[in-house]
């Protein structure tokens, strides 16, 4: 049976994607909860029209992103923290910090959209935060923390 994803499923397709599952699995599953509608004619017509109007809108916000790109690839960021004379830091310095750091900057950007490569940042040093503005469009932001 053919269908329509309604939302993102592991394993198994993304968003508006147009799959084949067994016919049980859809009826008695998929179709139900809401994770697909069946794929008709008509509702494939809808579909395809949908997709055409998504795509004017989300090549827009593409590039509204890639502006913020090109402008994020010149900033780099100094966040101070208290430490220690060996360079520990009292506490950690997460997305917060660098999303407060980027604001005072002029960009206003959330902190759900940042991320960090290691986990918790305890010592002063050089370090990129990846910020993610479009699934397409990533830009790495380099870093300071130096004590205060």
């Amino acid at each position: 049976m053919e269908i329509i994803l309604t939302q993102d499923l592991q394993n198994l397709g993304y968003k508006d994607d147009i799959i084949t599952v067994k016919d049980g699995y859809a009826r008695n599953y998929l179709i139900p909860k809401g994770y697909a509608i069946n794929a008709t004619a008509s509702a494939k017509k809808i579909h395809a029209e949908n997709l055409k109007q998504r795509a004017h809108k989300e090549e827009k916000v593409k590039e509204e992103a890639e502006k913020i790109a090109g402008s994020l690839k010149a900033v780099s960021l100094t966040i101070g923290a208290k430490a220690s004379t060996k360079g520990k830091i009292f506490g950690s310095v997460n997305t917060i910090q660098i999303a407060e750091a980027l604001k005072e900057k002029g960009f206003d950007i959330d902190r759900k959209i940042i991320s960090i490569k290691e986990e918790l940042i305890k010592e002063v040093g050089k370090y990129t935060a990846k910020v993610r503005l479009h699934k397409e469009v990533q830009v790495e932001v380099p870093f300071e923390i130096v004590a205060e």
